[in-house]
C-alpha cells in the first residue's frame, strides 16, 4: 500500500476531555509527506445519540464551548447523524486496520476518545492501538517553529486536523524525521 494512503491526521470536537465523554464531530485526513493531504473525511454528529448510548458531558467543556466563535459553535452543535452510524461511516472510509497509522493532538485525547467510542458502541477501533501516534508530542521534540497558520475555523473538526497535518508534514521535511 502507499504511504499516502495509510496516514490518518484525526481531531474530535467534544463535550469533554475524558474517553467516554461525547463527541460533536469527526475531522479527519489521509495523507502523506510525498503528497499532502489525498482525502477529507467529516462528520457532525447529534449529541442526543451519544447521551442514548451512555457517553458523557463535562460542565468546564461546555462553558468552554460558549467562548468560542459562533462558526465554530455551529458546526459542533449542528449534528444529525447518530454516534454508531458516524462511527461506521469513518471505519468505512479509513485505510485497513493492518497499515492504519492515526495521528491526534495529545497522546491522551484524539485517539483515546475515539477508540473508547468505539469501545461504548460495541465496535472494533478501525487501527490497532500500536498504530497510535501524537502530534503534540511531535511538536514538543521538533519546536524548530511555530505551528502552521490554522486553516479555516478553529475548533472545526476537519480545519484543525487539516492544519495538523499540515504542519506535521513541514516539520517532518524541516526536522528531516521520516514519516512511516
Amino acid at each position: 500500500m502507499d504511504s499516502e494512503l495509510k496516514h490518518v491526521m484525526v481531531d474530535l470536537e467534544t463535550l469533554g476531555t475524558r474517553p467516554g465523554d461525547t463527541i460533536l464531530s469527526i475531522g479527519a485526513v489521509k495523507f502523506s509527506a510525498e503528497k499532502g493531504i489525498t482525502e477529507k473525511f467529516y462528520v457532525a454528529i447529534d449529541s442526543e445519540s451519544c447521551k442514548e448510548a451512555g457517553f458523557r458531558a463535562q460542565k468546564s467543556t461546555l462553558e468552554w464551548w460558549s467562548k468560542q466563535s459562533e462558526e465554530a459553535r455551529t458546526a459542533a452543535f449542528s449534528g444529525t447523524l447518530r454516534i454508531d452510524l458516524a462511527l461506521i461511516k469513518f471505519a468505512m472510509w479509513m485505510p485497513p486496520q493492518d497499515v492504519a497509522v492515526v495521528w491526534g493532538n495529545g497522546a491522551n485525547f484524539d485517539n483515546a476518545l475515539l477508540a473508547a467510542a468505539y469501545r461504548l458502541t460495541k465496535m472494533d477501533t478501525p487501527w490497532h492501538f500500536w498504530n497510535d501516534r501524537c502530534y503534540r508530542t511531535i511538536r514538543a521534540m521538533f519546536g524548530t517553529k511555530e505551528r502552521k497558520q490554522n486553516v479555516g475555523v478553529p475548533h472545526n473538526a476537519l480545519d484543525d486536523a487539516t492544519t495538523q497535518a499540515l504542519d506535521l508534514i513541514e516539520r517532518a521535511a524541516a526536522c528531516k524525521f521520516e514519516l512511516r
